[in-house]
């Protein structure tokens, strides 16, 4: 398990904000916004939460190959496609999907690129553990796992130490969007979801308040609910 920090009184705080549904561009936009801020030692850290419409999301190791469904097939099912600068490979956003994008300020919490991964894979295994899911990691593969298959996906981007990007966890998501992309490259694992291991899913707001709790219990600092940015 990693070490994480003990929240106290005197704990640095972090905003937090459910914003609903939102276009994958304005999301990208909000965040280099907040990034802009926190990189000129403005603003604060934030933890975002929301979902997207349907999207596939392109990260800086995508292959051509991993992108199964055609233009034509992926404009009937409604879905875009944006390549970005986040590292790993293909993933999918869409309805039923808990996005989380923390706009942190690193030099606060380490400099170390993978003590971050790993306090994001904590903060959902501990959610998951809430809501009755044994989750886990598997050595070499960023993310959150039960079994063979990925239930958040992991992949962030850090600029002069300050990060942007972030998780997705298929909270209620629709599974079948998955079969248009090879999900971060990886043929041999498949994909769940909260309702599809339990039967039963915790609405997004309330999913969004469960991990807001646990990233301030990991990352040891005080949340504070803000209901713009």
């Amino acid at each position: 398990m990693t070490p994480v920090s003990t929240v106290s009184p005197s704990s640095p705080t972090c905003g937090w904000t459910w914003l609903g549904r939102v276009d994958y561009a304005a999301g990208l936009q909000l965040q280099a916004r907040l990034a802009g801020e926190r990189k000129e030692g403005r603003g604060e850290d934030h933890l975002l939460l929301l979902e997207h419409p349907h999207v596939y999301t392109l990260g800086r190791q995508s292959k051509a190959e991993d992108l199964l469904w055609d233009e034509a097939e992926r404009a009937r099912r409604g879905v875009e496609v944006h390549p970005i600068d986040r590292g790993g490979e293909i993933t999918y956003h869409g309805p039923g999907q808990l996005v989380g994008y923390p706009i942190l300020d690193l030099g606060g919490h380490g400099r170390d690129l993978h003590l971050y991964v790993r306090r994001l894979e904590e903060t959902l295994i501990r959610a998951l553990a809430g809501w009755g899911i044994a989750a886990e990691r598997s050595p070499g593969l960023p993310g959150v796992w039960v079994g063979n298959d990925k239930i958040a996906a992991i992949g962030v981007h850090v600029s002069r130490w300050v990060s942007t990007h972030g998780f997705a966890l298929n909270v209620d998501t629709d599974l079948a969007y998955f079969d248009g992309i090879v999900p971060c490259g990886l043929a041999d694992r498949g994909v769940t979801s909260v309702r599809a291991l339990t039967g039963r899913a915790p609405g997004l707001p309330e999913a969004a308040r469960d991990v807001a709790a646990e990233f301030g219990a990991v990352f040891g600092v005080a949340m504070r609910e803000t209901a713009t940015v």
